[in-house]
């Protein structure tokens, strides 16, 4: 099994009115999440590219506006206070360019000695372009062609350096990118920093992921990403002369646990509930209706007025805003539940809840399986929120048989079983 862990940073998971929650900036948060990972022979941290606040039209999401520094940056900093645990960081591929983004990992993975991997992020945030000099907004499928001509690109300058130490003359001429050169670093540890690919499960999410990443990071529950999933990657990998084992599979993961099954599920509800603001609950109504909301009780029924067509910027996660304010009405009339308690129903579960021994059952089950091929955990607290995880389920899945119980490798490369990049000269 492999595991990972997300740093939530200013997303929607994150418990901000914990006690327990600190800082999203502090380098202390970010050390003390890695440590926590590496003493639980973990396979890599991941750090999200925020590149605006969450916001919806005019409104921020008070208090998630603080957050968000730029992952390179803090990555090579963590790798002077770790020595296994890979490190992962997105870059979007929509605002910027191959020598950038293969200059930045390289960096790392020679700074860390072959512990660097890229998410590359197709992005569609039209809001999150308008930071960059380039304007303008990519709709799918273009970002994602872009994406897969980014991966190649910065393949190519990865290779433009002999595994001697001879460097070579670059050119790569593509839809995108016309740049020819000489790149600046030799070969990393790696050969290649190891690449990510981050989908919900769309076609063209699906078809970068195969024919350019050696991990794929997707949002389905851990339950769904098997079956279905898998034999359409099948697929799609065999087009790229690529074998199933080629790309790693591993969905995003929540646990909450507790001494008893129903105090797990207390705690669960009770983080949900936490996870949904007042102030969070009208701005993803607002996000399904298209109208301003800010005068609505969260604590009162939904709004009677009907929602705006099509209201959402890209962003938004709930598809047509019509259609779902249709049910989320008729679950609101069944249930009499209030505007809060409707965004806390319809929001996404917690993946695996109950006892330590249930939460390492299961996850066990689904890799045997072969539903995934391991966990990226995302915890509700920084920078504290993995350690009940390392300590109480981490020793239950070692003497199952189904975690390591040492690195047995240098680089990320090592640790996720992928085989080095034969050099293309």
């Amino acid at each position: 099994m492999h595991l990972a862990v997300l740093f939530p940073g200013t997303r929607g998971t994150s418990v901000r009115d914990d006690p327990g929650a600190g800082s999203q900036i502090e380098f202390a948060a970010f050390e003390h999440l890695a440590r926590t990972a590496e003493r639980g022979l973990f396979d890599f941290l991941l750090l999200a590219d925020e590149l605006r606040p969450r916001e919806h039209g005019d409104h921020v999401h008070d208090p998630d506006a603080a957050g968000g520094p730029e992952p390179l940056t803090v990555l090579n900093a963590l790798s002077t206070v770790t020595r296994h645990l890979g490190l992962a960081a997105e870059a979007g591929t929509s605002h910027t360019e191959p020598f950038e983004i293969a200059r930045g990992f390289a960096t790392l993975d020679h700074l860390s000695g072959g512990r660097a991997a890229w998410s590359a992020v197709a992005s569609s945030d039209a809001a999150g372009d308008q930071n960059f000099r380039r304007g303008g907004h990519l709709e799918r499928p273009e970002h994602y062609v872009r994406a897969a001509e980014s991966v190649a690109a910065a393949r190519q300058l990865w290779d433009s350096w002999t595994p001697d130490g001879t460097p070579r003359p670059f050119a790569h001429r593509g839809r995108y990118f016309d740049i020819a050169g000489e790149f600046i670093l030799p070969r990393s540890p790696q050969g290649h920093p190891v690449v990510m690919a981050r989908t919900g499960g769309t076609d063209e999410g699906r078809e970068f992921a195969a024919s350019s990443a050696d991990v794929l990071l997707t949002r389905h529950r851990p339950s769904d990403a098997g079956g279905a999933l898998r034999t359409d990657l099948g697929r799609r990998l065999a087009r790229y002369g690529r074998d199933p084992d080629d790309l790693k599979v591993m969905p995003a993961a929540t646990v909450v646990l507790g001494d008893t099954a129903a105090e797990a599920h207390e705690r669960s509800a009770e983080i949900r509930r936490r996870q949904v603001s007042p102030r969070a609950a009208l701005r993803t109504l607002e996000r399904v209706w298209g109208v301003d909301l800010s005068g609505y009780d969260p604590d009162g029924p939904l709004p009677l007025v009907d929602p705006v067509p099509h209201p959402r910027s890209g962003r938004g996660p709930h598809g047509d805003g019509v259609a779902t304010a249709e049910k989320w009405r008729a679950l609101a009339q069944e249930r009499g539940l209030s505007i809060r308690q409707t965004v806390i129903e319809t929001s996404a579960r917690h993946s695996f809840v109950g006892t330590p021994g249930e939460a390492a059952a299961g996850m066990e089950s689904l890799v045997a399986r072969g539903a995934a091929d391991g966990f990226v955990l995302v915890p509700h607290l920084v920078p504290g929120g993995l350690d009940e995880f390392v300590d109480r389920v981490v020793p239950l899945l070692r003497e199952r048989g189904a975690f390591r119980t040492a690195y047995e490798g240098a680089t990320l490369r090592s640790h996720l079983g992928l085989d080095a990049p034969v050099w293309k000269g």
